[in-house]
């Protein structure tokens, strides 16, 4: 049984609260007149949202209370008792003063509604107060957890219909942090992994076919989202049945290069949950090789991916730069890794550093190689920096040698010294890289006839003895002032006999 109990809390900034408009079916005229009759709930759901302290806790209290009853001998019509799950969701948006909401029998009472009710309004309505509850308070998830419900929740992941899709996905997913839900009986015995493939494949297919329209419905790309994200959870927290997911690739792949998403940034939901999906599925399966690098199109993925990275360049600050491009990184190291000699070359053409890069210190100019330089050694972003020097060194054949020439040392170095790389001897000899016209100064991978040389004149030997006597004169004040205790260095020369007491009469060559 895998146990989750170690597993991190999500951040509570990634998540916002389920959608606040729910939706309705028209009263159905052959609704029994012969009810029971008790207190109606308020016809109303927006009037409940202003109350707060105690008249709010006894509304949560009675609301609880009567859906509880409910489901012992059914006390409410079909409308009351939908518009008592509106109104308990309204209140579960803050949880001050609603804490019956979030009891055991709470949490076994919305989610019997939400998947034993014969009614799908009903059991949307029921999912959305389990998915607040379960996103505000993490001690609910192993209530949910306890109550055995995992069959009727994959089955209802089954269901072709984007609402079931998410919301069932939401709960999946939040359960896979802090309880001890058994994530290998969810796809050996619950077939997660088929129902998350399936609901990828329809996708694929609405974004992808020929004749498909543009997506405007935005349950469309929350669905998508929460399933990706689940997806991600699941295989990095069961590693061992990765495999269960590879059919999945295929429709990931089709929607990145194919598909038509509205967003403002090039990150944004569901473009970097397809690419976080990637990076713990099996891309090195010869089932989805033709999937990755297709025949008639071998860059097509790479080349979208590297496109993101291009445009993410310009997007985002440090700030965001970690959590969001990272993993767009880590998924071109994945592809390269696996990619055939000509898509390999293709992305090392398109990140590594070029001539025209190299007219100034690299990391200088404005091109998209520079800026995975600079970012390379960027403190604010250590895990940005890490995955950027591995991609390097895998775009050098992880050879130290060709990792110097191709970045200069003074990028590579650091690297070499953490992962206990021996440097090249040669790492301080100008080379040519390829062209023997134009040697590299191999510190800061300029070309050397492109270096900026000092103005003026030489300085004459006269010169040359005058600075160094001001400079003995400088270390001997600042020793004797105790500003600092150093080794005046021209005193050590002159006492190692590295110095030599010229004629008067001496004239340089």
């Amino acid at each position: 049984m895998v146990q989750q109990s170690s597993r991190p809390r999500p951040l509570s900034g990634a998540f916002r609260r389920i959608f606040s408009t729910s939706r309705r079916h028209p009263k159905s005229s052959k609704e029994s007149s012969h009810q029971p009759q008790m207190a109606q709930p308020n016809p109303n759901p927006a009037a409940a949202a202003p109350l707060t302290g105690p008249a709010k806790l006894i509304a949560v209290t009675s609301l609880v209370e009567k859906l509880s009853e409910d489901l012992n001998s059914v006390s409410l019509l079909p409308q009351q008792r939908d518009a008592a799950l509106e109104q308990l969701k309204i209140y579960g948006r803050e949880p001050q003063d609603a804490d019956p909401l979030f009891t055991k029998e709470a949490i076994e009472m919305l989610t019997r509604h939400a998947f034993n009710s014969p009614s799908s309004t009903t059991s949307r309505n029921a999912l959305r107060v389990l998915c607040n509850a379960l996103l505000l308070k993490p001690e609910t998830r192993q209530m949910f957890v306890n109550l055995g419900y995992e069959a009727k929740v994959c089955s209802k992941l089954k269901s072709d219909n984007r609402d079931d899709e998410f919301l069932t996905s939401r709960i999946l997913f939040l359960t896979t942090y802090g309880t001890n839900t058994n994530l290998v009986d969810l796809i050996k015995k619950h077939h997660l992994a088929d129902a998350i493939n399936k609901n990828l494949e329809r996708h694929a297919k609405r974004r992808t076919a020929a004749s498909s329209v543009p997506v405007t419905d935005p349950m469309e790309n929350m669905a998508l989202s929460e399933t990706l994200k689940l997806l991600f959870n699941v295989t990095h927290y069961c590693k061992d049945h990765v495999s269960s997911f590879t059919p999945a690739i295929p429709h990931i792949v089709a929607m990145l290069c194919k598909g038509v998403f509205q967003t403002t940034k090039p990150l944004d939901l569901p473009i970097s949950a397809l690419v976080n999906a990637l990076l713990n599925l099996e891309i090195d399966s010869k089932d989805v090789r033709g999937s990755l690098y297709p025949h008639d199109e071998p860059n097509m993925l790479a080349d979208r991916l590297v496109d993101l990275l291009t445009r993410s360049s310009n997007a985002y600050n440090d700030d965001e730069l970690e959590t969001t491009v990272t993993p767009l990184v880590g998924a071109i190291r994945a592809i390269h890794e696996y990619a055939p000699a000509d898509v390999r070359d293709s992305i090392r053409t398109s990140l590594l550093p070029k001539d025209s890069d190299r007219t100034q210190v690299l990391g200088r100019s404005n091109s998209l190689p520079s800026w995975l330089l600079k970012n390379s050694t960027n403190a604010m972003t250590p895990q940005l920096r890490e995955t950027i020097s591995n991609l390097f060194f895998d775009m050098s054949d992880k050879d130290a040698s060709t990792f110097v020439e191709n970045v200069g040392y003074g990028f590579a170095s650091g690297f070499l010294f953490s992962r206990g790389l021996a440097v090249p001897q040669n790492a301080s000899e100008a080379n040519a890289r390829g062209n023997p016209d134009r040697p590299v100064n191999p510190i800061t991978g300029q070309f050397l006839d492109a270096e900026r040389q000092p103005e003026g004149p030489e300085m004459t030997e006269e010169e040359r003895e005058r600075e160094a006597e001001r400079l003995f004169v400088l270390f001997e004040r600042l020793n004797a002032n105790g500003v600092m205790s150093v080794e005046n260095p021209l005193r050590t020369a002159v006492q190692e006999g590295r110095f030599e007491e010229l004629p008067d009469d001496y004239e340089s060559d």
